[in-house]
């Protein structure tokens, strides 16, 4: 199985990933139980380090789960 990169290269804060983690589940490319560092595989090598960084300034862990930092998520059909 190939991966693709989807996240483009710049910077990175802590709602964009959020955004493409969002885009990543819709899609069925990652699951909300599978560790952070899964992440890594949809990201350029050279941004890694960047959204690393953004995670850890965070006090995320790679081994937290996906649905951890998407605690604040909204339900649309509650």
């Amino acid at each position: 199985m190939t991966t693709q990169s989807i996240i483009p290269s710049y910077n990175h804060d802590l709602n964009f990933i959020r955004d493409e983690i969002r885009a990543l589940l819709e899609k069925g490319c990652i699951s909300r139980h599978q560790p952070l560092y899964v992440l890594a595989n949809y990201v350029p090598p050279r941004e890694w380090l960047n959204i690393e960084r953004q995670l850890e300034e965070k006090d995320f862990l790679l081994r937290d789960r996906i649905c951890d930092l998407l605690t604040e998520e909204k339900w649309d059909n509650d």
